[in-house]
C-alpha cells in the first residue's frame, strides 16, 4: 500500500480545530526551503516555540511540528521568505480557515499596519498565496493564469469555484446530489459529494452499504444509512472528537499490541523511531477508520502530534537501506552533506554579520535621534516612579499618538512584563530598556554587535573544517573512481569506456562532481568548437569584462538593441598568454551573436530576432570622444563592425553530468552535445521565476535519481542562465 503524501479535506476539517488553539501566537520568523516548503516559527503563550510546517510539493501537509525536528535554516533567504518577514514580523496569528470543503486553508496574520493572509493549495500543483486583508496577492509560490480562475502578483486572489460541502449538506440537497448521478453509491459520494476515494469507500462501510450499488438501485433506506454516516462524521469533526491513529503496514505485531503501543504506552508509540518490525507508516486520520482495521494502528493524544509522527516517520521510510551488495560508498551522500553544511554556515555567517550591522545601526539611531529617545525613556521613568501601571502607561501614549505628539508616534508596544519599549525610528524597530537611559541602551546595543560579531568568527573556524571534510570526501572518491576505472578497463576497451556510453537519466544514484569555474558569476557558455563565451549581467559586470578580461584576438559583440550585456568571444583563458594570431571559427562567433541578442531587452520585448555586430578587442577603450561622455558600463568603438543581421535568439537550459554535474544554458547548438537532456526556451508570458521552477520539475521527471536534480539544478540555479523578462518552453 503506498502511503498517503497528501492531506484529504476531512483531514483539513479536522486539522483546523486544533490549530485554532494557537490563536494569539507572535510570529517571529518565516523560511522558504526550496521552491514548496515555508515554515512558520512562532511564540505562543501556554507551549512556547511553535514550529508551523506547510509543504505544497509532491507531499502536501500543513501542521505543526517538534523543534526538533524543523529542518535547519537555509542560507540567505530567497524574496519571498524575506516579503514574509518583512509583513508578519510580530503579529499575531488570528486563526486558520478551511475554504468550504476544498483542500485549502487560510492563515490570518493580524498586526498594527494591516491583515496578512496565506491561503495554502493542498491540491494539484499545489500553492501557497500571500495576500493582504482585502485579498490582493502580495506573492504567491506558483502564478496561475486559467480561465476560471488567476492567481498573479497585484490581482485579487479567486478561490476555485465552489463545491458541495458535504459536512453541511441539507437532506434534500443530499438526495438531489445522489439522485443526479448515472453511476454507482461510492463513485457519487467521492465526486458528487466530494468526499475523495478513501472516505467514500469508509462512508459505506460504516452505513453497511454495498460500495458497488448503482444509484438507480439504491433505495431510501440505503439514502438514510449513508446521510446518518456522514452526519456522525461531521458532528465528530465540528465538536472536535477526534481520537488520531497512525496505522502501519509490514511489520509483524498482532493489531493489539500495535493499537496500544510497545509495552501499551501511547507516548512510546509516538516516538517516531524506527520499529525492529520494519513497519512503514501508511496514513494518519483524525479517528480510527474501518477501512484500516486490518492495519495495525497507533493511538494519539492530539491530531496534530499524529501529523508531525507521521510525516516525519515518513521521510526515514523514503530514506531506503542501501543494496548490500553494493560496496561503493556513497560519496555522493556525504559530499551533498558537506557542503549542505557549508551552506549552512555561510547562511549563518552572514546572518551575523546583517545581524551585527543591525545592532549598531540601531545603537547609531538612538544617537541621531538622541531628544526623542530621552523624551520616551524619561516619560516611562517618570511615570513608574509614581507607581503608574504599565496599561496606563500605554494608553497615554496611544492618546499621545491620536493627538500627534511625536515622541509618542514613535512608541510601537509598551511591553510591562519585560519592561521594555519598542520604538520606530526611521522605520526600524528598536526594543529599549526602560530603566537605562540612551546611552546605556545603545552600548548594550553595542555590546550585542561585539558578541554576535564573536559567533561569526567561531562560524569562520567552522567553516573551514568542513571545507577540510570536503575536500577529504572528494578526494576519496575520486581514489575510489580512479581504482574503479582501472577495474573496468580490464574488461572493456579504451573506445568503449562506460561513461561515454552511460545513461545518466536512468541512473538511480548519480555521483555529484562540482566545479566553480572563475567566469560562473558572469553569464556564460562553452561555444561548439570550446570556445569560452562570456557575458555581463549587469553594468557593473560590463565594466569589468571590458577592463579585466577583454584580451588581444578576443571578439567583442553587442547588440544595436538598448540594455544589452557585454558579450566577450574568448581567444584563450585568462591564465594563458593572449594571443590575436587565433582565428576564431565562424561557427562560435553566430552562436556568441545568438547569445548576445538572446540576453538584451530583444527577449524581454517579446521579439526573436535582433541585429548584432561584432568587433575586435583593440576596437573597444573606454575613452570617449571628446566632448562625450560614457555611463557605466558602457564603451566606445573605433572602426568598422561586422553585422549579423536579424540573428534569432536562441536559448536552451541543460544538465551536464561529465565531466562536471551543474547546470548549463546558451545556443541549442552549443549544448546538445554537452548536457545528457536540454530544453529550449522562447520568449513568452511567464515571469522568469515560474519558467524556472517548470524546468525544474520537468528535470526531475526525466532523471531516475530525483535528489540529484534538487541537489545541483535548484530553480535559482536555473533561473541564473535564463534571458531576463518572459519566457515559455518551446512547443509547450
Amino acid at each position: 500500500m503506498d502511503p498517503k503524501r497528501e492531506l484529504t479535506s476531512v483531514d483539513l476539517a479536522a486539522l483546523v480545530g486544533e490549530l485554532g488553539a494557537y490563536e494569539g501566537a507572535k510570529l517571529d520568523k518565516a523560511y522558504l526551503y526550496g521552491d514548496d516548503l515555508v515554515r512558520l516559527k512562532m511564540r505562543d503563550f501556554d507551549r512556547g516555540r511553535t514550529e508551523l510546517i506547510i509543504e505544497v510539493g509532491e507531499t502536501k501537509r500543513a501542521h505543526t511540528v517538534a523543534p526538533e525536528r524543523v529542518p535547519d535554516a537555509p542560507g540567505r533567504p530567497p524574496q519571498f521568505a524575506m516579503m514574509l518577514r518583512n509583513r508578519l514580523s510580530g503579529a499575531d496569528f488570528a486563526g486558520v480557515e478551511q475554504y468550504e470543503f476544498d483542500r485549502i486553508l487560510e492563515f490570518v496574520f493580524e498586526r498594527d499596519d494591516g491583515t496578512t493572509r496565506i491561503i495554502v493549495e493542498l491540491f494539484g500543483q499545489g500553492n501557497v498565496a500571500v495576500t493582504d486583508g482585502e485579498y490582493e496577492v502580495i506573492d504567491c509560490l506558483e502564478t496561475v493564469r486559467l480561465k476560471s480562475r488567476t492567481v498573479v502578483p497585484g490581482s485579487r486572489y479567486e478561490f476555485p469555484d465552489s463545491r458541495t460541502n458535504p459536512l453541511t449538506i441539507s437532506r434534500e440537497a443530499f438526495d438531489h446530489e445522489m439522485n443526479d448521478s448515472d453511476t454507482d453509491v461510492v463513485r457519487t459520494l467521492a465526486t458528487q459529494l466530494n468526499f475523495g476515494g478513501f472516505y467514500a469507500e469508509e462512508l459505506c462501510t460504516r452505513a453497511g452499504v454495498e460500495k458497488g450499488l448503482d444509484i438507480p438501485d439504491a433505495d431510501e433506506d440505503v439514502y438514510d444509512r449513508l446521510y446518518e454516516a456522514i452526519e456522525r462524521l461531521a458532528l465528530d469533526i465540528r465538536n472536535g472528537n477526534f481520537d488520531p491513529r497512525l496505522y502501519l503496514e509490514g511489520g509483524d505485531e498482532d493489531d493489539e499490541d500495535a493499537e496500544n503501543g510497545p509495552d501499551g504506552n501511547v507516548d512510546d508509540a509516538a516516538t517516531g523511531d524506527a520499529d525492529a518490525t520494519d513497519a512503514h507508516v501508511v496514513d494518519v486520520t483524525p479517528f480510527p477508520l474501518e477501512e484500516r482495521s486490518g492495519l495495525a494502528a497507533e493511538p494519539y493524544d492530539s491530531f496534530l502530534s499524529a501529523l508531525d509522527d507521521y510525516f516525519f516517520r515518513l521521510e526515514l521510510d523514503d530514506e531506503e537501506e542501501p543494496d548490500p551488495t553494493d560496496q561503493r560508498p556513497d560519496f555522493g551522500s556525504e559530499i551533498a552533506k558537506h557542503e549542505r553544511i557549508i551552506e549552512q554556515q555561510q547562511g549563518a555567517i552572514e546572518g551575523f554579520e546583517q545581524e551585527a550591522d543591525s545592532l549598531r545601526e540601531q545603537a547609531e539611531l538612538l544617537y541621531a535621534e538622541y531628544g526623542l529617545v530621552d523624551e520616551i525613556l524619561s516619560t516611562i521613568q517618570n511615570a513608574r516612579q509614581q507607581d503608574r501601571p504599565w496599561d496606563e502607561i500605554r494608553e497615554r501614549f496611544e492618546e499621545g499618538a491620536d493627538r500627534g505628539i511625536e515622541a509618542a508616534e514613535a512608541v510601537v508596544d509598551v511591553d510591562g512584563s519585560e519592561g521594555t519599549v519598542t520604538v520606530d525610528i526611521d522605520g526600524e524597530r528598536i526594543s529599549l530598556v526602560t530603566q537605562q537611559g540612551v546611552e546605556q541602551n545603545a552600548d548594550r546595543l553595542y555590546t550585542e554587535a561585539k558578541r554576535v560579531e564573536e559567533k561569526k568568527e567561531g562560524a569562520l573556524a567552522a567553516i573551514e573544517n568542513t571545507r577540510d571534510d570536503l575536500e577529504d570526501a572528494k578526494r576519496r572518491r575520486d581514489e575510489w573512481e580512479a581504482d574503479d576505472g582501472e577495474s573496468a578497463d580490464e574488461d572493456e576497451s579504451d573506445e568503449e569506456g562506460e561513461d561515454t556510453q552511460r545513461d545518466w537519466l536512468a541512473e538511480p544514484s548519480v555521483p555529484i562532481r562540482e566545479n566553480e569555474p572563475w567566469f560562473d558569476r558572469f553569464r556564460w557558455f562553452k561555444t561548439s568548437d570550446d570556445f569560452l563565451v562570456i557575458g555581463g549581467r549587469n553594468a557593473d559586470q560590463n565594466e569589468e569584462l571590458v577592463k579585466k578580461y577583454l584580451e588581444p584576438g578576443d571578439t567583442v559583440l553587442h547588440t544595436q538593441a538598448h540594455g544589452a550585456p557585454v558579450t566577450v568571444l574568448k581567444a584563450t583563458d585568462p591564465s594563458e598568454a593572449s594571443s590575436s594570431d587565433i582565428d576564431l571559427p565562424e561557427s562560435s562567433i553566430e552562436e556568441a551573436a545568438r547569445f548576445a541578442v538572446s540576453y538584451s531587452s530583444v527577449w524581454k520585448d517579446g521579439r526573436y530576432a535582433g541585429d548584432v555586430y561584432a568587433v575586435d578587442s583593440d576596437q573597444v577603450t573606454k575613452t570617449p570622444e571628446s566632448g562625450e561622455y560614457l555611463e557605466k558600463g558602457g564603451f566606445a568603438i573605433r572602426g568598422d563592425r561586422t553585422y549579423y543581421r536579424d540573428t534569432p535568439v536562441d536559448v536552451a537550459v541543460g544538465i551536464q553530468c561529465e565531466p562536471y554535474t551543474r547546470v548549463i544554458g546558451g545556443p541549442s547548438s552549443a549544448i546538445e552535445d554537452r548536457a545528457v537532456t536540454t530544453i529550449e526556451l522562447e520568449p513568452g508570458r511567464y515571469a522568469q521565476a515560474d519558467t524556472a521552477k517548470r524546468l525544474y520539475r520537468t528535470f526531475r521527471e526525466r532523471f531516475e535519481d530525483e535528489t540529484f536534480v534538487r541537489k545541483i539544478a535548484s530553480p535559482d540555479r536555473i533561473q541564473h542562465f535564463m534571458p531576463p523578462g518572459g519566457s515559455r518552453i518551446s512547443e509547450e
